[in-house]
């Protein structure tokens, strides 16, 4: 290394880049962990920071730390997080101790670090900053904040947003009436508006289930220390440091009503994560739906257009394809595939804690992103803006021999699969066979098979 400077830690001294706000053990883990070159996720570090800052409010309120100390912790936490450089001060590799030990000393080095040099006072990263914690229940903590933030910020407003695009899309679709399809072969007639009403409902059931469990997720760890029992921590500190917590960031956090299970184990990242995957099941619907609707224009379905975003060939001119929806499925596998992740991390809370944490932070933070980020794009740019091609739609919708379903009643299911049968052979409208085939009036057909009728029950 040139330009260090040297530091030292309860294991010895060491080189450090002299401009590094981080300490000796932040260096020993960079070395340590040449894994994966990517480092916790910018929320995760926003968090842990918040964390700290609350933190230091709590045991001043409890007049465990020195006044000057914490408002100088403080002043460096909200000087980090005004930082646009904030990311380069943390890394440290997600592949590293399963506690995540070394990001939470990576945060006490970098606070203590800047607040020893704002204040002019010796800051210690263990015994100030760090003071009445432990990485044990600080990184559980930060899972839960960073998550139920990146939730209450980001993917539920979201959600809400696709949620309300739909419905307002469905409202203007209502007179459009298309054949339906079930194992991809025509079924009976179906309004888009209907459609589109299936969409809307798998959205606020997602909806639903994650606000359902924000309480779980806003429960955090602070407070029980090394394995749960609190030691070297104020028996006020979690409810305190909960309530400072909540009041800068605008969301009701609560203290565990047991630590041991929230340091031993990911339980509520798991079943958050279990949410997310189903969400991502229903993008998949809704994206497929999508590609096969707007297939063709001439070969496939060109039931409806998408709004034409970019070229679509580098040798065929004039081709646009899916390109949103194509998008969004790729993200909804990769959530699939965080799942699974942090499926096998949850499994790892060996007696007093899981030691699979960062893990679970990366997958479970990377999941709520990809899912916000595709509930915009599938919002604004394929649902809001599509065109539906009537034509197509009503061409394909008065020859479906399906429509002959609603002759069962009066002709019965043998005599109305023949008349099908025959359509399809001869490719000829429904109605015009089973004028032939069947005692009925055209009038009474033209009633009985009216594609938008069949669409009610009433």
């Amino acid at each position: 290394m040139t330009n260090t400077r040297i530091e030292s830690d309860s294991m010895g001294e060491l080189e450090v880049p002299a401009d590094a706000l981080y300490g000796a053990q932040t260096q020993r883990a960079v070395n340590n962990f040449p894994v994966s070159g990517q480092v916790m996720p910018a929320p995760f570090i926003r968090s842990i920071i918040e964390v700290k800052h609350a933190a230091a409010t709590a045991n001043k309120d409890l007049e465990l730390l020195d006044p000057a100390i914490a408002d100088a912790i403080h002043k460096a936490c909200e000087r980090l997080l005004d930082d646009d450089n904030l990311m380069s001060h943390f890394p440290v590799d997600v592949y590293q101790t399963g506690s995540g030990t070394s990001t939470n000393m990576n945060a006490n080095e970098v606070i203590a670090n800047l607040a020893s040099k704002l204040s002019g006072t010796d800051i210690h990263p263990n015994d100030h900053v760090n003071y009445g914690q432990s990485s044990n229940d600080v990184i559980p903590t930060t899972i839960h904040v960073s998550a139920a933030r990146m939730l209450h910020t980001e993917l539920l407003p979201a959600l809400t947003k696709l949620r309300d695009t739909i419905e307002a899309k469905a409202v203007t679709l209502r007179e459009y009436c298309k054949t339906g399809r079930t194992h991809l072969m025509d079924a009976m007639p179906i309004r888009m508006d209907q459609s589109l009403s299936g969409w809307q409902a798998q959205i606020d059931q997602q909806i639903q289930s994650l606000t359902h469990l924000q309480p779980a997720i806003q429960s955090l760890a602070l407070g029980g220390t090394a394995v749960g029992t609190g030691i070297n921590c104020h028996p006020d500190f979690a409810n305190t440091f909960a309530t400072r917590l909540s009041e800068r960031l605008g969301i009701s956090f609560t203290p565990a009503t047991n630590h041991f299970a929230l340091i031993a184990s990911q339980d509520t990242a798991v079943t958050l994560s279990g949410m997310l995957k189903s969400t991502a099941v229903t993008f998949m619907k809704v994206a497929n739906d999508l590609r096969w609707m707007n297939s063709g224009p001439l070969a496939g379905l060109g039931e409806i257009a998408l709004p034409e975003l970019q070229p679509g060939s580098s040798i065929m001119p004039g081709k646009v394809n899916p390109v949103i929806p194509e998008a969004v499925t790729m993200s909804a596998a990769q959530v699939m595939g965080n799942d699974t992740a942090i499926t096998i991390g949850g499994q790892s809370g060996n007696f007093e804690l899981n030691v699979m944490l960062p893990l679970i932070a990366l997958n479970l933070l990377n999941s709520i992103e990809l899912l916000s980020n595709s509930a915009l794009l599938l919002a604004d740019k394929a649902i809001e803006g599509f065109t539906v091609n009537r034509e197509n739609l009503e061409k394909a919708l008065h020859k479906n021999p399906i429509l002959v379903t609603a002759l069962n009643p009066v002709i019965g299911y043998s005599k109305a699969a023949e008349i099908a049968k025959r359509a399809y052979k001869e490719k000829r409208p429904i109605i015009d066979v089973a004028d032939e085939m069947t005692e009925l009036s055209k009038a009474e057909l033209s009633k009985l098979l009216d594609p938008i009728k069949l669409t009610s029950n009433d």
